[in-house]
């Protein structure tokens, strides 16, 4: 005698085989999404150890010549194989440093006005135009460089800070054409700004607002809250912000080798002609004259790659230090 499932056993039996398909292509959706993302982690740490082997082996003939001797070398000349990155590795650090020390608290500035100061209008406004410069090409940057702020420099920059602070010698007698480390410095300042403005700002942003209201309760300033809350809770991660700027500015080359007048000689004017690393692979690598020459410029590389990644790599140690599992965002 046959028999009928009831209707309710047979909704039953489906909504179990229902949920074992779902398990089924969960499970399948968690395997494809290991995949993916292993896939994406291999292909980019493969990335960069190709990139790191092309680069370290076609400066072993330097390294093989030089040695640590190149790092403090002044010499550059081509014709008879005589390199050295020491007037490179003074420009970078130069440059990079005084671009850090300008742009730095300007944009601390700006992630503080954004965070605090501007209304939501403004914030709108300012904040997009703010990470806009980011967007600008280099070249562009370079160029803009080239025929308006060198100009303007010359004419009315340098001579102010010469005949204010001219007896400090990084403030020393200036050029005629402005093409200099310090206009190169500005350009940095500009590239580095967008960066450390836009992390702070959202760092800023994490801090609780409990903390903020509390000490305003107590009768705090607006800057004793900016001063005793918000940088102490977020010093890390500003930290953090600030060198990731500075690894931007130590890789910069097109931008950088169009208004620092590529000089080659260790002077402490900052309105002197200069070079840097990115800028001296960026210029002579494809006209190089081959064999030690390329040698030579690939060294430059390995010491550049080198740098960016300590940079990168201090930055990451800093910002692990700084947790958003105690904050509430906005």
């Amino acid at each position: 005698m046959s028999t009928v499932a009831s209707p309710a056993a047979q909704a039953g039996g489906r909504g179990t085989r229902v949920s074992q398909l779902r398990k089924r292509a969960d499970l399948i959706g968690d395997r494809l999404l290991l995949g993916i993302c292993l896939l994406a982690a291999l292909v980019a740490g493969a990335a960069i150890f190709l990139v790191g082997y092309q680069i370290i082996h076609g400066a072993s003939p330097a390294i093989s010549k030089f040695g640590l001797g190149f790092l403090t070398s002044t010499e550059w000349q081509p014709n008879f194989n005589v390199f050295g990155a020491g007037v490179l590795l003074f420009g970078t650090a130069v440059t990079s440093a005084f671009a850090l020390l300008l742009g730095a608290p300007i944009a601390i500035a700006i992630g503080l006005f954004l965070t605090l100061l501007a209304p939501s209008g403004v914030r709108g406004v300012v904040g997009p135009l703010v990470e806009l410069l980011a967007a600008i090409p280099s070249v562009i940057l370079g160029f803009w460089g080239l025929l308006v702020l060198a100009p303007f420099v010359q004419s009315k920059v340098e001579p102010f800070l010469h005949s204010t602070f001219g007896f400090i010698p990084i403030f020393g007698s200036p050029q005629t054409t402005g093409l200099s480390v310090f206009t190169a410095s500005l350009i940095l300042t500009i590239m580095v700004i967008p960066i450390i403005a836009s992390i702070t700002r959202d760092l800023f942003q994490s801090v609780p607002d409990e903390l903020q209201d509390g000490a305003s309760a107590l009768g705090a300033t607006r800057w004793e809250v900016v001063r005793g809350i918000i940088l102490p809770t977020t010093s890390s991660g500003v930290v953090a912000a600030c060198i990731l700027g500075l690894g931007r500015a130590l890789g910069e080359a097109i931008a950088v080798s169009q208004v620092i007048g590529a000089g080659f000689e260790i002077k402490g004017s900052l309105f002197e002609t200069g070079n840097t690393l990115a800028a001296q692979i960026a210029l002579q690598f494809p006209g190089n004259l081959g064999g030690m020459h390329q040698a030579a410029l690939y060294y430059c590389g390995v010491i550049l790659l080198a740098i960016g990644l300590a940079a990168n790599l201090l930055a990451q140690w800093i910002g692990r230090r700084f947790s958003y599992a105690g904050t509430v965002a906005r």
